[in-house]
């Protein structure tokens, strides 16, 4: 039965009583009732808030609802993307600890209708601080990962990145990036050096669409020169060799 029907039924049994209460009756009957039944999940007359109610308990969905179920599906679509690109950073040796998650946006491309390749070094750059802060964490909770990518104390630097290109990225798109260190190429290596490599998967194309490798350097910006860390912060980064 329509709001309309319903609302005629009960004006109808209203007139039945007498004047003076018809009033009141047609006031607390359509209109008390009827919002309860608006807010009432169990009631076909339902109104989500933000949505438009049908006109009966048979009416086929809105557009509002068609819309909602969409955006349901696309969110649980992105998250198994999301899922699926964690699972080849892994496969790939990445740390975990290092995963940025960076969503395209329209500014990011350029006149050649992709991403602009200058954005995956700002790219790496975030996933690449985010790495650094985990494993100050690690060294000493929140105030050494602070100090970390403040310029305070012993941090890291970066000497030198070779990104490599394998597939343009348009908008919309999201990439998930990952970092994992290299085992020294030499034994008797500069103690204040070592190399990482990093990778941008896309979502969008579920394929890696560039690599970097990059040399980072540990150093003292109290005193301004490259440092030995230290052994703890070489067994740290030791342990995310082994693991990766």
């Amino acid at each position: 039965m329509s709001l309309f029907r319903q609302l005629r039924n009960i004006t109808r049994g209203a007139t039945r009583l007498p004047k003076s209460v018809q009033s009141r009756t047609i006031i607390t009957s359509s209109i008390s009732e009827l919002q309860a039944a608006f807010r009432d999940p169990s009631s076909p007359f339902h109104i989500a808030p933000g949505t438009q109610g049908p006109e009966s308990p048979d009416s086929p969905p809105t557009h509002a609802q068609f819309s909602t179920l969409a955006a349901e599906e696309a969110e649980v679509s992105q998250e198994e993307l999301l899922e699926e690109a964690k699972q080849k950073l892994l496969a790939a040796g990445m740390d975990p600890q290092s995963f940025w998650e960076q969503r395209i946006v329209w500014g990011d491309q350029d006149s050649f209708q992709h991403v602009n390749n200058v954005r995956y070094i700002r790219f790496f750059e975030s996933a690449r601080i985010k790495w650094m802060m985990s494993m100050g964490t690690e060294l000493g909770g929140p105030d050494r990962a602070k100090a970390m990518i403040s310029g305070q104390g012993i941090s890291l630097i970066l000497k030198s990145i070779d990104v490599r290109f394998r597939r343009p990225v348009t908008y919309p798109d999201t990439l998930l990036v990952g970092y994992r260190p290299l085992p020294p190429a030499e034994p008797n290596h500069d103690s204040a050096t070592f190399h990482v490599q990093a990778s941008a998967y896309s979502l969008g194309q579920k394929a890696f669409v560039a690599h970097s490798k990059e040399a980072l350097v540990w150093y003292d910006y109290d005193r301004l020169k490259k440092c030995d860390p230290g052994e703890e912060a070489k067994a740290v980064l030791l342990r995310r060799i082994v693991k990766s």
